[in-house]
């Protein structure tokens, strides 16, 4: 079994993207409206950014959550002690963002999420009619004017040898929000487990984009579209001295939005940010 890239512009694109969602919670799709050259100008741009000193005149502010997460307090994956090998930056348009970064960073959240909106609509249509009845009302209104979506700037360093013993990048896990939107990063590593355990690449042809289910569409529908474990391996060989940089924005729901009987999306997220010891 592997992920097959779907063409965008294809005429039965919409219906194999969901098929793919709905078997493996994964979706990559080539041919699509985000240029290119924008994505290739900011990892450019970060990987400056990350290289310098700046980064820490824009440390996170707890309160907000914006700003720059340096390694020291990196995330720990739900079920793990070890921290992952990386550092990050938190962009809403509302937060900081240094001025010479902000515009290509904002026209890539403005694009990431109007394709959001359109890839929220194949997904609705082609829900079966008793999965589209549990949503409280259209996936794209779920995610409109939100000022929870988040643009994730994350850079994982060269290997040195000196990592804790297991570490690794970014160790499995499954995203909190409702789809998450991934341009192929700058080096490979992504890797998605299938329903026998096994991992698969995820396919990393730099222009594709990859799409994956997190825990809040799970939820409202009802597990039909299944939020799957997702992790960033550790390169080999040469590979090692390369750095990586990838864009994940995770797409979330306005506070209000009911997911299911049992949560909103303000309670499912509150609920995940105390367990994973973020608040």
């Amino acid at each position: 079994m592997k992920l097959e890239t779907i063409d965008y512009r294809a005429e039965n694109s919409a219906q194999q993207f969901v098929e793919s969602l709905r078997e493996t919670g994964f979706g990559v799709l080539s041919n699509h409206p985000i240029d290119k050259r924008l994505v290739e100008d900011i990892y450019t741009e970060w990987q400056a950014f990350f290289n310098s000193d700046a980064k820490h005149d824009y440390m996170f502010k707890k309160e907000t959550h914006d700003g720059f997460f340096p390694a020291s307090i990196s995330e720990t994956a739900k079920g793990n002690t070890i921290k992952d090998i990386k550092e990050y930056y938190h962009v809403y348009p509302w937060g900081r963002i240094p001025d010479s970064l902000r515009a290509n960073i904002i026209a890539y959240y403005q694009k990431a999420n109007a394709l959001a909106a359109e890839l929220l609509e194949w997904i609705e249509t082609y829900s079966p009619d008793d999965v589209k009845a549990k949503f409280s009302i259209p996936l794209p209104e779920m995610i409109a004017n939100s000022q929870k979506t988040l643009l994730r700037i994350l850079h994982y360093p060269p290997m040195t040898g000196s990592e804790e013993m297991g570490a690794i990048r970014a160790a499995a896990h499954e995203d909190i929000n409702l789809i998450t939107i991934l341009p192929a990063a700058n080096e490979p590593g992504l890797q998605v487990k299938a329903k026998d355990g096994t991992w698969l690449d995820v396919p990393s042809d730099f222009g594709s984009i990859i799409i994956n289910i997190g825990d809040m569409l799970q939820e409202a529908s009802g597990g039909y579209f299944p939020s799957t474990s997702h992790r960033v391996i550790n390169p080999e060989g040469a590979d090692k001295t390369k750095a990586r940089i990838s864009l994940p924005l995770f797409l979330h729901p306005n506070p209000a939005v009911v997911l299911s009987e049992r949560y909103t999306a303000d309670s499912y997220l509150m609920e995940r940010l105390r367990e994973l010891g973020v608040i």
